[in-house]
């Protein structure tokens, strides 16, 4: 009786470490990723629309994507080259220029029924205080944010939905915004810049969850373990 406990407990732990190892088959979300085009490249942008506030000269890209974190989001397509997007726009005293690159994605990263329109691009005229959402909104309404203040929709693309989960998910479409934004690494993409869950950028809250509850199993089987030695 006492093994048949002990492997038990030994059993319910290493299941629950199986759990933690998740990321490798992490949930993709569709949803729109924001990039930085500083130097000509793109990088992931490490803050939220809202509360970057790039200088005159700057590049920022918008992608529609699937993947379930920053590294398997697509890039945006066209090239974050402000000369050729700003080239006919002239600049003005006590404004800024920022080119926006808007990449509707492909066809088969689009919801059910819709198509991308085409990619392009948009030199904003905005104030020197302004954030890149400011920027966006200036070329590229009508946006569309849910509750949470994750940007669902540039230029009205898509017409519905908002980060959820593709085909496949065990959430199905019941996965919320917020869960998008931390498991799916949208975090760019929030107006706030917020992750919305408190969890990593690139594997959510249920990795950190599952990791602590297998170490609290694995902590008592040891206990239980201990307890009968002592007793023998």
């Amino acid at each position: 009786m006492r093994r048949t406990r002990i492997a038990g407990a030994v059993l319910l732990a290493g299941t629950v470490t199986g759990l933690a190892a998740g990321p490798a088959q992490a949930q993709e979300y569709r949803y729109w990723s924001f990039w930085d085009g500083k130097g000509g490249s793109w990088a992931y942008a490490t803050e939220g629309p809202a509360t970057q506030r790039p200088a005159d000269g700057a590049v920022e890209g918008f992608r529609f994507t699937v993947g379930a974190d920053s590294a398997g989001a697509g890039k945006p397509r066209p090239a974050a080259d402000f000369d050729a997007i700003c080239r006919d726009t002239p600049a003005k005293d006590g404004r800024k220029r920022i080119g926006i690159v808007l990449d509707f994605g492909t066809a088969a990263d689009a919801p059910g029924g819709e198509r991308p329109p085409t990619a392009r691009t948009e030199c904003a005229q905005v104030a020197e205080d302004a954030s890149a959402g400011e920027a966006l909104a200036a070329v590229a309404r009508p946006l569309r944010y849910d509750a949470n203040a994750l940007l669902c929709a540039i230029a009205g693309y898509p017409k519905a939905g908002c980060a959820e989960a593709v085909d496949g998910s065990k959430d199905g479409a019941k996965g919320s915004a917020s869960s998008a934004a931390s498991s799916a690494g949208a975090a760019g993409a929030r107006a706030d810049g917020n992750d919305g869950g408190g969890g990593s950028g690139d594997g959510g809250p249920s990795a950190g969850l599952f990791g602590g509850v297998a170490a609290v199993v694995a902590l008592g089987a040891a206990a239980v373990w201990q307890a009968r030695r002592r007793r023998g």
